[in-house]
């Protein structure tokens, strides 16, 4: 008989001793088992040491957030189990590696399991213990053999046939060892194997891959968490897609070369995070001035400064709208799943090309860290929008090229340096449609009325946010980004208590789907934003831009992410005030 799943995983450690070697062979085991899957990962800026832990959360429907309780600890050292025993849930039991810890009891909750001493033994390494440690926890929830077994020769096959079977062994060793000594006393096991065809990957994973399906041809970065994952995936590719990356000296550097590339004809993308994107400020002010496309892929930590560099915030959502001197239009999206992330950085590049602006594409750490399941992309299904970019035919038959026309729309055909015997230029200084400086005032009028024009054009492409809940509830969550999950699953639950909830999702908050989330906002008696910064960021846009005061906030900035429980607590508490 099937069980429905819904249990928690976490191994905790220092940096260095394998806690995410554990964590990648049950993620990716449970994936290929069919069932859905999100994971997280909390670790501290340093190559050793530190408390660090990698937390799965496995179901039989999907999930998007962490669980606040957990049903099986792997402690690989003291700290582990001291901080997170009092996480279990009733029926929760720790898996620790006797020869490092001495546990306080050594009840039915606890099993020991001889980690290094096996892997040694088994696997021809101590280092092996990781791998012990997986197959016994594999064992515990009663997956079958075949499914870990096969893991491990996709995750090992680059280091050879040998280390793979060195693994299996160790892995083996490890479940033996379970059967031996913890049948039976788990309170969870897996449904039957589902034959389901889907992906394990990262919201960096993502966006970077919807980034190369978008057409994506050129990246410049300097590397910042919590983006250099997804700078990492697309720079893997470059030697077998028609593609460029540039690890530049700097954050100044990365913007320039890829408005360069973007102003030659090539779609192209910066990746960075705030204290990079506060160097490229200027470079940006460049972009608007010069109407060339770029899309930014800004990953959110908190600040100021360096801040807490592998941690999660949403702090940079009016940085990201009013950064740059003077005034040009720009568009930013916040993907909110793994499978939003892809199509996200698809529509990013054609919005860009599109109506020749900056876009933003506003990540945090959560969303680009953790691990998804999701059904495989349908690449049939990706559109490439390129604008109104003239044929080297069209060019030719014109007796003059205007770079910068004057049209209703606001945006003005491009065209490319050496495409046909037309110039074209370009200055960051205010010109003429023909490109050229000018200080004249009616120009200078003609030309700031020309790009703001965009902005009544780009709102016909506006992304609508997600609604989930009730139609006229009582209580309306209103979140962006990562912070989807918890909210989705604090509504589900509140739902299941009888209570009157919803939730929207904004995917696009520049510019504001106002006249759809208007609509939300009327047929709700509470208003409630919901977000993971000091002072209410969304809230204080939402009034400016429709006067709509948010009865209260739940805020969340201690540079971890938040969960359901979080959400339904601060409810119950009546929120926060941020804009009083």
């Amino acid at each position: 008989m099937k069980n429905k799943v819904n249990f928690t995983i976490k191994v905790g450690g220092e940096a260095g001793q394998g806690i995410n070697t554990i964590g990648s062979i049950l993620s990716r085991s449970f994936a290929d088992h069919g069932l859905h899957l999100f994971a997280h990962q909390d670790y501290y800026s340093r190559v050793r040491g530190g408390h660090n832990f990698y937390q799965v959360r496995l179901a039989s429907e999907p999930v998007y957030s962490y669980s606040k309780k957990i049903d099986l600890l792997v402690a690989l050292d003291q700290a582990s189990l001291d901080i997170h025993k009092h996480e279990l849930s009733n029926n929760g039991v720790i898996v620790y590696d006797q020869n490092e810890i001495e546990p306080e009891n050594s009840d039915e909750q606890y099993f020991a399991l001889p980690m290094a001493e096996l892997g040694e033994k088994h696997g021809g390494k101590k280092v092996m213990g990781n791998t012990v440690a997986a197959g016994a926890v594999w064992q515990i929830m009663g997956g079958a053999p075949e499914i870990l077994e096969d893991t491990l020769r996709k995750l090992f096959k680059d280091k050879g046939s040998e280390m793979a079977e060195s693994n299996i062994k160790a892995a083996r060793a490890g479940a033996i060892y379970a059967v031996e000594n913890f049948y039976g006393r788990c309170g969870c096991s897996l449904e039957e194997p589902v034959n389901k065809e889907q992906m394990l990957l990262t919201g960096n994973e993502a966006l970077a891959l919807g980034a190369l399906a978008g057409g994506c041809r050129f990246i410049s970065s300097y590397p910042m968490t919590p983006v250099s994952e997804a700078i990492q995936y697309i720079a893997r590719q470059a030697n077998r897609l028609p593609l460029a990356f540039e690890q530049a000296e700097d954050e100044i550097s990365a913007i320039i070369m890829s408005i360069g590339a973007s102003y030659a004809g090539i779609r192209s993308m910066v990746a960075t995070s705030g204290s990079g994107f506060s160097l490229m400020v200027e470079g940006l002010s460049l972009a608007g001035m010069t109407e060339t496309p770029i899309v930014i892929l800004l990953g959110q930590r908190p600040g100021p400064a360096t801040g807490m560099a592998t941690r999660t915030e949403q702090g940079e959502l009016l940085f990201a709208l009013h950064a740059g001197n003077g005034e040009f239009p720009r568009a930013i999206l916040a993907p909110h799943i793994v499978e939003d992330a892809f199509w996200t950085a698809v529509h990013a590049f054609n919005l860009a090309e599109k109506y020749q602006i900056p876009v933003f594409i506003l990540s945090d750490q959560h969303l680009a860290d953790s691990y998804f399941t999701a059904k495989p992309f349908d690449l049939t299904a990706v559109s490439i929008e390129r604008g109104e970019i003239l044929s080297s035919d069209e060019l030719n038959k014109m007796t003059e090229y205007k770079r910068y026309q004057v049209t209703e729309s606001g945006i003005s055909p491009r065209a490319f340096p050496g495409q046909s015997k037309h110039c074209i230029v370009s200055t960051g200084n205010e010109h003429t449609e023909n490109g050229y400086s000018t200080e004249d005032p009616a120009v200078r009028m003609q030309m700031a009325e020309k790009r703001i024009r965009k902005f009544s054009s780009l709102a016909k492409d506006i992304i609508p946010p997600v609604h989930y809940g009730f139609d006229s509830p009582d209580t309306l969550l209103l979140t962006w980004g990562s912070s989807y999950g918890a909210c989705h699953e604090a509504v589900t639950m509140a739902n299941q208590q009888g209570k009157n909830m919803a939730l929207v999702c904004l995917k696009q908050l520049w510019p504001l789907p106002k006249a759809k989330l208007l609509e939300y906002i009327n047929r709700a008696n509470r208003l409630v934003t919901v977000e993971m910064n000091t002072t209410g960021q969304l809230g204080r846009l939402l009034r400016v831009e429709t006067g709509v005061q948010p009865d209260c906030a739940v805020l969340k900035y201690d540079g971890r992410p938040m969960n359901s429980n979080y959400v339904l607590e601060q409810l119950a508490k009546g929120g926060t005030f941020p804009w009083e």
